[in-house]
């Protein structure tokens, strides 16, 4: 008997020595997302704490040209010397850059935190290498595998700043962004930004298709945990879940944002600034698959007002903001290479509930600001500090991977109509079974004007060069009030809506759209 006492004490105090008295988080056997949620829910209830103060003056006030002078010193990747399928490269903190996260790599289900090392920097004309402090952390990292040639480890995935992220696919060049969550975005109170303020990256196999990347999401009324499993390769593939607790009620929660930037297209009449280029934006429009398998089609504008727009969207199926426009010669930029910028499509899985698709358009002078943000909101929000999960998908992909089987709308461009108060649009469908139609099929167009217009005549033709069906469209709009004459940008938007018919069948997506006339 003594003995067993003796044994259940040594048993005990081992245990007090190696849980006990160990510092942070008790893992679980199996690291996962879990071990996430726990964090972000004890995080959901303790006061907001701001972390932008964990970066040096010194670096708060780099220049453009003083920040890029710091690269990354491509021999200190992280796995590089195992020859892993995956590297790991860091951003350093400065610039607009003012808030550092921690890093963790789990191997085995054991994570072990990433110190700061001034060592994997060059620092160029910088001469502040040694004052940074030990613990002051990175800004973000980026991952590289082999999506374009075997050979070599291209780019192909950042976080970086706030919670945004983005990647591309085989012969793609970075564009639109992606971030964990959107808070009141467009709202006169003004939005709040979450950020990933800790990750954790699971180390890959030699042989590993994938990645698995860990994030606590932090803000001032939200909080979250999230799992990202990648895989590379001519489009790269994200399995997103997230768990969200909110610290405080919110307005608008925005689930799976996307954010781009559009300043002309083919459906601007008038360019912004003094432009050789015909196009110049990152995505050229929202597409959406909803419940009842209606494809929409929403081409993007640069207004001259904030403009938001919201379609009711309960278990939606898809969205996305695309680049559907792939022809080098609609640009014509031999730097910006905008033919090749992903498109993003979402994907939910599960029923998501009621709920609305939301577009906001910013007006914008320059193509550095981005100006379109897309999002799903839910209709009613949780407790505080009760879960909600949302699982998606999303496909960095080029825009021929992801297409309705519907006819799909290829430009939209419009004119002054015949008379002094109409426009005139001119809408290019091809793809699904028009393609199968006689040159003489009897196609007519089903189209829809809201308040503020009425249509006057359409026609539906084939488009012998191309093979494609065009629909033109005229629409008067209707007399203003006084006090629009006067303020011409405070006119209310006109809604349209248009799909090509035959018989009672629809034969393409619904293209939808909004002008102040």
């Amino acid at each position: 008997m003594q003995g067993k006492k003796m044994l259940f004490g040594f048993l005990a105090g081992l245990f007090i020595l190696l849980f006990c008295f160990r510092p942070g988080p008790i893992w679980a056997a199996s690291f996962g997302l879990e071990d996430i949620e726990a964090l972000a829910l004890d995080l959901a209830s303790k006061p907001f704490e701001d972390t932008k103060g964990n970066v040096p003056e010194v670096l708060k006030h780099l220049s453009y040209d003083q920040w890029r002078d710091i690269r990354f010193v491509p021999e200190k990747s992280i796995w590089r010397a195992e020859k892993l399928p995956f590297e790991l490269q860091f951003f350093h903190p400065g610039l607009f850059y003012d808030r550092t996260v921690t890093i963790n790599i789990v191997e085995q289900n054991v994570p072990s935190r990433l110190d700061f090392d001034t060592e994997s920097f060059t620092y160029g004309q910088n001469a502040f290498a040694q004052e940074l402090p030990a613990n002051m952390g990175y800004a973000g990292f980026r991952v590289h595998a082999a999506i374009n040639k075997k050979s070599y480890l291209d780019e192909f995935l950042v976080f970086l700043g706030a919670s945004y992220f983005r990647a591309v696919g085989k012969g793609q060049h970075y564009g639109l962004s992606a971030r964990g969550l959107a808070i009141d975005t467009a709202d006169p109170k003004g939005e709040e930004f979450p950020f990933f303020k800790e990750f954790w990256i699971q180390k890959p196999g030699k042989k590993s298709p994938d990645l698995t990347i860990y994030a606590l999401l932090d803000s001032r009324r939200v909080t979250g945990a999230f799992c990202f499993k990648v895989t590379p390769g001519a489009e790269t593939i994200m399995d997103v879940n997230s768990t969200l607790f909110l610290r405080e009620s919110v307005t608008t929660l925005g689930i799976a944002p996307l954010t781009s930037m559009f300043i002309f297209g083919e459906n601007s009449n008038v360019r912004v600034g003094d432009d050789f280029r015909p196009e110049v934006h990152d995505s050229d429009g929202l597409m959406a698959l909803l419940a009842n398998d209606e494809w929409l089609w929403r081409p993007l504008q640069n207004p001259k007002t904030l403009t938001v727009n919201t379609f009711h969207a309960p278990n939606l199926q898809g969205m996305g903001l695309m680049q559907r426009d792939t022809d080098y010669n609609n640009y014509q930029d031999l730097e910006a290479l905008y033919q090749a910028r992903p498109s993003a499509w979402i994907e939910p899985q599960g029923e998501w509930g009621p709920g609305s698709l939301q577009l906001v358009q910013i007006p914008s002078p320059e193509e550095i600001h981005d100006n379109i943000v897309s999002f799903w909101s839910p209709e009613s929000l949780p407790g505080i500090g009760q879960p909600v999960r949302f699982d998606y998908k999303i496909r960095w992909t080029p825009p021929q991977r992801v297409v309705s089987p519907k006819g799909q709308v290829i430009f939209t461009r419009q004119a002054k109509g015949k008379k002094s108060n109409s426009h005139m649009f001119v809408l290019e469908f091809q793809g699904g079974k028009l393609e199968d139609l006689p040159d003489d099929a009897a196609l007519d167009a089903n189209v829809w004007i809201g308040a503020g217009g009425k249509l006057l005549n359409k026609r539906v033709q084939r488009n012998n060069i191309t093979g494609s069906w065009r629909l033109i469209f005229e629409v008067e709009h209707d007399s203003a009030p006084a006090f629009s004459v006067l303020l011409p940008d405070k006119r209310p938007l006109t809604e349209m809506r248009a799909s090509l018919h035959h018989g009672l069948t629809p034969l393409t997506e619904t293209w939808t759209y909004a002008v102040r006339f």
